[in-house]
């Protein structure tokens, strides 16, 4: 809204001439938005309280976890708001990219809210049933990717990190993978979600990875340089990047350990989603791997430790799945987990920008 209502006036005011800068319009929507989740968090907290939305911990999860049972849960609202409310003031609300993204936070957002939604009417761990929620989430991401690929100037050739010459053309295969990264990035990030603030930190350290990866690729001659694919008016996902980063600090004052509020399946499903799909939008798919990294390996730990286990009639390779309660079942620290988990995350995304240059 600032950036219709103001720039025009630049003209006038050469001060406003600041509001066409996507750098400048980054800033201000990633602090706009951690304002926003700050100043209504302690106000969120007490509402979802006073309304008994609390969490409800399985059984079959570590027993020190059994103490957060009744915390309030589905803080993912308040991210929601953040973002929307501090892209709505600070993007360029014309531009095609920036309503995909929001429809990604929304769509998967409303899947995540029937979740736990379904939980607190059961007052048990399980809402929507797996296949359910899989199918709506595969649909929701087939109508994103068809969006996407018919949007002017998106071209579905895969970009190869560290191979500026591998370039294949998938065609209509492009919506498939962009489907499977959609809805892992969602799944991903809401099986990491099981500590205080272990989710939110590499989340931030994520979106602030593809604030570079959109910029990049919505400028041609940076894109250019770097031998990257242009993708014509993505670096306005920019804006919504750094809202996404700000909000999700302004809820981490919150969620940090002990955590006064949870997301729930309503900020994790979102949150991931819209990460696969900036991932899709900035053509950089397969670099989600290494700048969510850590999102990928709680994953196939779930996936080891539940296939092992069949085919072994009861063995386990680990303690306990997704990985960060293993290491909590051999005896560290809920704070020092956490915090090994954000070094690495900051780390796969120094790396995962590193590819940029190294081709």
């Amino acid at each position: 809204m600032f950036y219709h209502l103001l720039y025009p006036l630049h003209t006038k005011i050469s001060f406003l001439n600041l509001f066409q800068y996507i750098t400048f319009r980054t800033i201000y929507a990633s602090l706009t938005a951690f304002l926003v989740c700050f100043l209504l968090g302690p106000y969120t907290i007490r509402t979802l309280a006073k309304l008994q939305i609390g969490q409800y911990i399985r059984e079959e999860g570590p027993q020190q976890h059994q103490k957060k049972a009744g915390t309030p849960t589905m803080g993912g609202l308040l991210i929601l708001f953040s973002v929307l409310l501090s892209g709505f003031l600070w993007a360029d609300l014309t531009n095609v990219y920036v309503w995909i993204v929001v429809a990604s936070l929304a769509g998967f957002g409303a899947i995540g809210f029937a979740d736990d939604y379904l939980m607190q009417i059961k007052k048990r761990n399980k809402g929507l049933s797996a296949r359910a929620k899989f199918l709506l989430q595969s649909l929701l991401a087939v109508v994103l990717c068809f969006v996407i690929v018919r949007t002017s100037g998106f071209d579905t050739v895969l970009l190869v990190p560290f191979f500026k010459r591998v370039t294949p053309d998938l065609g209509g295969f492009y919506i498939l993978l962009g489907v499977l990264v959609i809805v892992g990035a969602s799944n991903a990030v809401n099986l990491t979600d099981g500590l205080d603030g272990l989710v939110a930190g590499p989340l931030v350290v994520s979106f602030v990875a593809y604030m570079a990866f959109s910029y990049v690729a919505g400028n041609v001659i940076i894109a250019r340089y770097l031998q990257v694919v242009y993708v014509p008016g993505s670096a306005e996902v920019t804006v919504l990047c750094g809202a996404l980063a700000g909000g999700l600090m302004g809820f981490l004052w919150f969620n940090a350990y002990p955590a006064q509020i949870f997301m729930g399946d309503v900020g994790s499903l979102s949150l991931g989603g819209a990460l696969g799909t900036v991932a899709v939008i900035t053509k950089q798919e397969l670099l989600l791997t290494l700048v969510g990294g850590l999102f990928v390996v709680e994953t196939v730990s779930v996936i080891l430790q539940v296939g092992f286990f069949k085919a072994t009639s009861g063995k386990r390779i680990f303690r306990m799945a997704p990985l960060h309660h293993h290491f909590e079942l051999k005896g560290w620290e809920e704070p020092k987990i956490i915090v090994r988990f954000w070094i690495i995350a900051i780390a796969l995304a120094l790396v995962a920008v590193s590819t940029l240059k190294i081709r």
